[in-house]
């Protein structure tokens, strides 16, 4: 039976850790690795997350250079067949989604997976916000700015040592730049599931701030470069394509 690492990156996140480590413990699926990595928080992350160190595999709790950095100390532990990410605010949607993962990469001809995802109240996560639906994965859709919900991704584990882990010049957009990196790889298999995996909720770092709105931009236009997909045209296509989530329930 294949094992499914599960990395959880912290700072400061005692309002919602608790919730995100409870979402893995209840999983259905038995073959779980529980890694979580925090940036030396200051309140009272480190005493929640401790408070079940005899469920989790690996706590480390040191200064980083960010939430990328603390993922891929993260990934660099996993012992997994497959990596996946939940952040401190996130939940997976139901105690069968890591089943239902598990099943997709042994019933299909895949290195990686992603389904659709909800952007939940802070304070409700059971009031939707945005529903991002995705898609099925073509080549030609990444000219159109398209991308599959980064927290519903899940990625073997040797694709990391092929392609390298998240790029640490970008502060925001390392998710994208990844992203582009694996869906550009015309050698890997994408299958999409097309259900709910993970709930977000709103408020997250790149649009915290008009400065931090403005930093995303550049730097997803600088990996739409670096990864030779195009530039400022396919960020416009990426912003507007997001427009129907608020509709979508």
């Amino acid at each position: 039976m294949m094992t499914i690492s599960i990395i959880t990156a912290t700072y400061n996140a005692e309002k919602t850790i608790e919730t995100a480590i409870k979402s893995v413990l209840n999983q259905s699926y038995p073959n779980i690795e529980y890694i979580i990595v925090d940036g030396n928080s200051s309140d009272n992350t480190l005493n929640i997350i401790n408070s079940y160190k005899s469920k989790i595999h690996h706590i480390i709790s040191e200064p980083d250079k960010g939430i990328y950095d603390a993922i891929n100390k993260g990934i660099q532990l996993a012992s997994g067949n497959i990596i996946g990410v939940l952040h401190a605010d996130d939940v997976f949607y139901n105690e069968k989604t890591l089943e239902q993962i598990a099943n997709t990469f042994l019933n299909e001809d895949c290195d990686a997976t992603y389904g659709d995802l909800q952007y939940v109240n802070a304070s409700n996560i059971e009031k939707i916000i945005r529903y991002w639906k995705s898609s099925i994965f073509t080549p030609k859709l990444l000219k159109t700015g398209w991308m599959p919900p980064h927290p519903t991704l899940f990625v073997k584990k040797e694709i990391f040592e092929q392609i390298g882990t998240y790029n640490l010049k970008y502060k925001i957009a390392a998710d994208y730049d990844f992203i582009l990196r694996l869906f550009s790889n015309r050698s890997y298999k994408f299958k999409y599931i097309p259900s709910v995996i993970t709930r977000m909720r709103v408020g997250g770092a790149s649009n915290k701030s008009i400065k931090n709105i403005i930093r995303k931009s550049k730097e997803d236009i600088d990996a739409l470069k670096q990864n030779n997909i195009g530039g400022v045209f396919i960020l416009i296509w990426k912003n507007l394509s997001k427009l129907p989530q608020f509709f979508k329930k």
